[in-house]
């Protein structure tokens, strides 16, 4: 029996991967492991939310703390070119038109007009928030605009409130600050001279001391009248 022969004999047998042999296993220079890192060796077990050593998510993330997060208001915008271009004139735009016009997702619950854009047609508009560009388009065109009531509108003016009374806030702090620097950049009022130093400002400077004592003056005048004799 020859070699040959051997290899004729077809048998369902898989070949045997040969791996670490280079080029010569058909698989390339690393046998399908790449070059260096943590797995390229067998048996390499990576524990879940395992992230290559890096700090992992879950211990980045807060454990304790407060978050306004899932209480936030969220609309979809909405400019009033695409109005413009997606309505007739006189249409009445709502959030079910708005959904069949695919201008905003079918899970929208609340939407605002943006005033980006232009607008020349009358539309009547009944929206959960306009801005204020929004409003003035909407009306200049001849159309109306009407903002839905719900706990989502007494929150929008409450926190327009809030922050009014912020703003004032900071306006009359900013305004006693500049009040203050001003009052400390002043010069200071010189004090009054003395008489002292009037007499020494005069042309013809200080006075002569007077002789002190009544010693002085009394030999004096006996010094006078000898000489007089």
């Amino acid at each position: 029996m020859n070699l040959e022969d051997v290899y004729a004999i077809r048998v369902p047998r898989k070949e045997r991967r040969r791996v670490g042999r280079g080029w010569g296993s058909g698989m390339g220079k690393t046998s399908t492991r790449g070059e260096k890192g943590q797995g390229r060796r067998s048996g390499t077990v990576t524990r879940l939310r395992f992230e290559g050593g890096q700090m992992p998510l879950y211990r980045r993330l807060p454990k304790k703390g407060f978050s306004n997060h899932p209480f936030r208001v969220r609309f979809e915008g909405v400019n009033v070119q695409a109005l413009e271009s997606a309505f007739p004139a006189g249409a009445t735009v709502d959030l079910e038109t708005l959904r069949g016009a695919r201008l905003v997702p079918k899970n929208a619950t609340l939407w605002k007009l943006l005033g980006d854009g232009e607008l020349k047609k009358a539309l009547t508009i009944k929206a959960n928030a306009v801005s204020a560009g929004a409003r003035t388009k909407v009306e200049k065109a001849g159309g109306t605009v009407e903002v839905l009531a719900g706990s989502e509108k007494s929150r929008i003016e409450a926190t327009g409130l809030r922050r009014e009374a912020v703003a004032k806030k900071r306006a009359v702090e900013v305004e006693a600050f500049k009040a203050e620097a001003v009052k400390a950049g002043k010069p200071k009022k010189a004090a009054a001279p003395t008489k002292k130093a009037k007499a020494a400002a005069k042309p013809g400077g200080e006075r002569p001391a007077k002789p002190s004592g009544d010693g002085g003056g009394k030999a004096s005048k006996g010094k006078k009248a000898k000489d007089k004799e």
